[in-house]
């Protein structure tokens, strides 16, 4: 079993997986870390755990909707715009703001 230190938010993970898969590792580390910096990017600073929910959240909003273009796209449906998208991401971002918030207040 191979050992990769992957670096996300600053902090160092050590992370085990199977012999040979160490890059597909890391370029999950470095996507997640694209997610963190556009979550910092949103205004979200408050916390690694919330850094971390927040990135978490971005990639679902990303992974639910290729999920909703590629059922489209085998049903011969046109996927949603740009604008579409980016509007939703925003109103997530939100959101999930407002959850931390209240998670944060209690």
């Amino acid at each position: 079993m191979a050992q990769v230190m992957v670096r996300i938010n600053g902090y160092a993970y050590t992370i085990g997986c199977k012999d040979g898969e160490e890059k597909h590792l890391q370029a999950m580390a470095d996507e997640i870390e694209g997610r963190v910096g556009r979550a910092k990017a949103l205004g979200s600073q408050s916390g690694e755990a919330r850094m971390l929910v927040m990135a978490a959240l971005l990639m679902a909003d990303e992974l639910h909707d290729m999920a909703i273009e590629l059922r489209d796209a085998k049903a011969g449906r046109a996927t949603p715009s740009d604008k579409a998208a980016q509007a939703r991401l925003k109103r997530l971002a939100a959101r999930a703001e407002d959850l931390a918030a209240s998670v944060e207040g209690q």
